[in-house]
């Protein structure tokens, strides 16, 4: 039988929470626009969407930029309706975002009812900003390990492992689906 030269396509929803202010659009814009801006001007909530090819599927996705969250947010309908994985958003330089990250889980639980393993990441953002950082890697691979999530740090000023953050993730969300195949290399082409 030979092989389909015609990629899978499939549609993936995703969801960025996180507290207020620690970067969760200019990740989001970063991914999938390649742009960064200084400026902090609040979301109320948004949906991008982006084609990445990961090895022979190619991934239409929704990325939900969540407005702000604190202690007392509950998880948007948006945000937790139709949404396949997630990605936990705390700023390195900041020890109330980071410890925001139980609570916001906790939400997201509680609104996603009794799903079985939620495919999450833990994204420390803001990496570049080495000086003014409140939150060490040992403390956020400590909260990822109790998570049972992966972990990573990026920085959307640099560019610095913010495809990672999305590319990790599908590979969350499709670890029990067999479409990525792990005897594969991971390439993984933004389209």
């Amino acid at each position: 039988m030979p092989n389909n030269p015609n990629p899978t396509l499939v549609h993936r929803k995703i969801a960025v929470l996180g507290f207020r202010a620690v970067g969760k659009t200019s990740l989001t814009n970063a991914f999938v626009s390649g742009t960064f801006s200084d400026n902090y001007d609040p979301t109320i909530e948004n949906t991008h969407h982006k084609t990445i090819r990961f090895r022979k599927v190619h991934f239409a996705t929704d990325i939900i930029d969540t407005a702000g969250m604190d202690e007392y947010s509950s998880i948007s309908r948006n945000a937790s309706v139709g949404v396949h994985g997630y990605a936990l958003i705390f700023s390195t330089t900041s020890r109330s975002s980071f410890e925001n990250i139980t609570k916001i889980n906790e939400s997201l639980l509680d609104a996603l009812g009794d799903a079985p393993d939620v495919p999450r990441v833990l994204v420390g953002s803001m990496k570049d900003l080495v000086e003014e950082r409140e939150v060490t890697l040992q403390q956020a691979q400590s909260l990822a390990a109790s998570l049972g999530i992966p972990y990573l740090e990026c920085s959307s000023k640099t560019g610095e492992n913010v495809a990672e953050v999305f590319h990790t993730l599908l590979k969350e969300i499709e670890k029990d689906d067999g479409l990525l195949n792990d005897k594969e290399e991971d390439k993984c082409i933004i389209l």
